[in-house]
């Protein structure tokens, strides 16, 4: 089974142009994310409330599978795919994953190019690669990440941090970098987050 590293990897290598990631949504909300979409895009979309107008978040919560977004044949009144391709969001596609016995919750990724269409192939292995997400590729964080995450969880400062578990600072860095590595996060907070979520804190 390929790690989280393994499958972001994959995914920049097959959508350079970015892509985000929603796990295990349940009732609304993603058991973690991994959004590397443009910044200024992303500050669009959520300025111009396009969620909820976007045909392609449209499709995954009636489909499963993988589209490439030039096949979706739902209305795109508000123009949400156009406007993506001015921010270079050229080329896309969708991936849904949801199991029978898991009763709504699902996993869907957006992802995109700006140089030309997915290959069946590419569509193929992006399929593939949620679905293992999905299923519970779950990273492995050391008993060590976890400490220092915790400790700063609770609004320790790394030097404090440091000075609780008896390393230097910059090991106390290096753990949290680890930490945010293996979740996918940009952030500290985003990883304390998603941990959370996990239950892993």
């Amino acid at each position: 089974m390929s790690s989280l590293n393994d499958i972001q990897s994959a995914f920049h290598t097959i959508a350079p142009a970015g892509f985000y990631v929603a796990l295990r949504v349940g009732f609304s909300f993603a058991e973690v994310e991994l959004n590397q979409l443009p910044l200024l895009w992303v500050d669009f979309y959520a300025t111009h409330g396009l969620l909820i107008h976007d045909p392609a978040i449209a499709w995954v919560y009636s489909n499963s599978g993988v589209l490439a977004l030039a096949d979706l044949t739902r209305p795109d009144p508000h123009q949400v795919l156009a406007q993506a391709a001015i921010f270079g969001l050229v080329y896309g596609a969708v991936v849904s994953v949801v199991r029978a016995q898991e009763r709504g919750r699902r996993s869907y990724g957006l992802f995109f190019r700006d140089d030309r269409e997915f290959t069946p192939d590419e569509l193929q292995m992006l399929e593939r690669q949620m679905q293992q997400l999905h299923e519970g590729s779950e990273p492995e964080l050391t008993l060590a990440e976890i400490a220092a995450l915790k400790l700063q969880s609770q609004g320790m400062r790394l030097r404090q941090i440091g000075i609780e578990l008896g390393i230097t600072e910059s090991a106390v860095k290096a753990r949290l970098n680890n930490v945010k590595r293996k979740l996918g996060a940009r952030t500290q907070s985003q990883a304390a987050s998603i941990a959370a979520a996990r239950r892993i804190l």
